[in-house]
């Protein structure tokens, strides 16, 4: 007789309590005569979709076992985090150059894969063509290893049975594109080489693309194929990077071996802004309950504290700029952050240079260094502090205190009206509505640290305006003197109070007499 059977597809069995889904298969038997018999069968062997069997055990055994190989420290080259990218994800990716996994298959980096091979072209045919892809293939695999412990997980991002030979492959293209990009930069061309990008709408996008912490290799990568390659008087790659991107070269001498570098952004991290010129280094409680109550943090700690005066004090949030005014304060601009230009490359400039971070506040006058607000500052503002707020071994994060700093400091375009005028902030971007716009966001998600940097600064600035003088000079200029025509009119007020009273005082005089 014939038989047929047909799958009913999956369904849930509610038997009061959840059963995994089954599936049930329908059996139809004609007999003769035309008699059908219909029976339905649970079908006991389909396990693939079991949420709570072995299958997932395993796999979470598995994933746990994995997570005790691995190394969170070895970590140096960070997905951003989602806090510090929500207010502006585009800040973090790369618009033209993709570098390192995690970009690698955006479809709109395209097009300098081309690029990439005629960078790798030229590296290959260096030292008389003595390398081929194979054999740097067979290098790059020696470091394969370690380079993969520097990513966060990159087993989403890459299809698991070609992960080692695209990450090799990885390795290679791009690590000799930056190598032989940073050659062409300096002028390294051997004779009758020309540049292969020579457009400077390109190299300047690349410059901000190379500057991304997702978009990085490991220094050392980069280092073993610069050996590769590297022929006979050619100077040190760190000298290449220092000159590329305009770095402080004391402050590179100073780190000594070029292995403490963990990749190019490392580099640049490092020496970038010049150390501040005076280290403070605080690490009390004390210091930890100020900064949280400066910032509008509240702490346990501190509602505990028996000092009521100290708890009132530290419980105000320092005024932004214009507040600071109205009380008094006066802001200067002081020293120059040093850049360095391809027509000058004298060291010795250095020693008239300042640091982005020098900012006193002394006797009601607070100096900062003047600090120019181009289009790519938000791009590489942020991703200096992403990585300070990622990687662990950052002891001090300059940049994430001056953002946080900056952010209290400017609350609205009158702010940034006020700093401009006063040789402060070099506004490159159009409308001082968008540079506070930029201090505005940039504080968000970013984390004070322990030993952060401008707490003398803050409790000074507190302190000040809550001097009674000061709070009277504020209600003042707030209340009667916010504006020229305001100003005027308050003052026409108070000629015309004196003049009134004046005539009064001589009517009486007069009556008297």
């Amino acid at each position: 007789m014939p038989q047929y059977s047909q799958p009913l597809g999956d369904v849930e069995l509610l038997l009061g309590f959840f059963v995994p889904p089954k599936k049930l298969v329908l059996h139809l038997q004609i007999e003769e005569g035309g008699e059908v018999n219909c029976s339905i069968e649970i079908d006991q062997t389909n396990n693939d979709e079991d949420p709570l069997g072995m299958q997932t055990k395993k796999s979470l055994n598995e994933r746990c076992m994995n997570l005790e190989k691995s190394s969170f420290e070895s970590t140096t080259i960070f997905k951003v985090t989602v806090g510090l990218s929500e207010s502006n994800p585009d800040a973090y990716k790369p618009k033209l150059l993709s570098i390192g996994p995690y970009h690698k298959h955006d479809s709109k980096l395209g097009s300098m894969e081309k690029y990439k091979l005629c960078y790798l072209q030229r590296f290959l045919k260096r030292k008389g063509g003595f390398h081929d892809v194979k054999s740097c293939i067979s290098e790059m695999d020696k470091l394969k290893d370690d380079a993969l412990k520097c990513y966060d997980d990159i087993g989403g991002l890459i299809d698991s049975c070609n992960i080692v030979e695209f990450f090799l492959e990885m390795l290679l293209l791009d690590g000799c594109f930056v190598v032989d990009y940073l050659r062409e930069q300096c002028k390294i061309l051997r004779t009758g080489e020309d540049m292969i990008i020579n457009r400077d709408c390109i190299r300047n996008q690349l410059k901000r693309d190379l500057l991304l912490v997702e978009n990085q290799l490991p220094f050392f990568v980069l280092t073993k194929l610069y050996e590769m390659s590297k022929e006979q008087c050619e100077e040190p790659l760190i000298e290449m990077v220092e000159w590329t991107f305009s770095l402080d070269k004391s402050s590179i001498e100073s780190e000594g071996n070029e292995r403490k570098f963990k990749h190019l952004f490392h580099v640049v991290h490092i020496c970038m802004s010049c150390r501040p010129s005076k280290i403070k280094s605080s690490n009390t409680a004390e210091q930890i309950i100020v900064i949280g109550s400066l910032f509008g943090i509240p702490s346990q700690t501190n509602r505990r504290r028996n000092n009521t005066d100290q708890n009132m004090m530290w419980n105000k949030v320092m005024p932004n700029a214009t507040e600071l005014s109205e009380a008094g304060v006066s802001f200067a601009n002081v020293g120059n952050i040093f850049v360095r230009s391809l027509d000058n490359v004298n060291d010795n400039d250095l020693k008239d240079s300042t640091s982005l971070f020098d900012i006193k506040f002394d006797n009601a006058l607070m100096t900062i260094p003047c600090f120019r607000v181009v289009d790519d500052t938000e791009t590489f503002m942020r991703n200096l502090i992403a990585y300070e707020q990622q990687c662990s071994d950052v002891n001090h994060r300059y940049f994430s205190d001056f953002a946080v700093f900056m952010s209290c400091l400017i609350d609205s375009e009158k702010d940034v009206s006020l700093l401009r005028m006063n040789g402060i902030i070099v506004n490159k971007i159009g409308k001082d509505k968008e540079v506070a716009s930029f201090f505005n966001k940039i504080g968000k998600g970013v984390a004070i640290s322990d030993n952060f940097y401008y707490e003398e600064e803050c409790k000074k600035a507190v302190q000040h305006c809550e001097q009674s003088w000061n709070i009277m000079k504020a209600n003042l200029r707030h209340n009667f003197f916010n504006s020229p025509w305001v100003g005027i009119s308050t003052v026409a007020a108070i000629i015309l109070l004196l003049l009134t009273a004046t005539q009064t005082v001589l009517a009486i005089i007069s009556f008297l007499k």
